[in-house]
């Protein structure tokens, strides 16, 4: 029987994040840990080691001036947001955590904007 939709979702997740989690280990860099649902884009700058979140951005923020949207724009402001706070937070290079989606569209427009912003990844 085929997979649902879902399921999948969770298999290219938790594939990401296994190899993720091997590497981040090691070396001691932070994660980028992007979440997008039907309405929101989010984003966290995660340190696996201490188990804590150095930054985090969203389109939920009113600041950023994307309230409620979901598209490529939206997710670039997230992302040029959150190469900001990483360099407040002294964070110059991190892995890029796509989870379950698709590095494509708003995922793709988020890396680069964050990249632009003059974060590692």
């Amino acid at each position: 029987m085929a997979n649902s939709k879902r399921q999948l979702f969770l298999k290219r997740r938790m594939r990401v994040r296994n190899k993720l989690r091997g590497v981040t280990a090691n070396q001691g860099r932070a994660r980028l840990s992007v979440h997008r649902s039907n309405k929101n884009i989010s984003v966290q700058l995660i340190d696996d080691v201490n188990g804590v979140t150095l930054a985090s951005a969203s389109s939920l923020e009113k600041d950023l001036g994307v309230v409620g949207k979901n598209n490529v724009e939206a997710a670039a402001k997230v992302g040029a947001a959150i190469a900001e706070r990483a360099k407040k937070a002294g964070v110059e290079v991190a892995y890029f955590d796509r989870g379950g989606f698709l590095f494509h569209g708003k995922i793709k427009a988020l890396a680069d904007a964050a990249r632009e912003g003059g974060l590692k990844i």
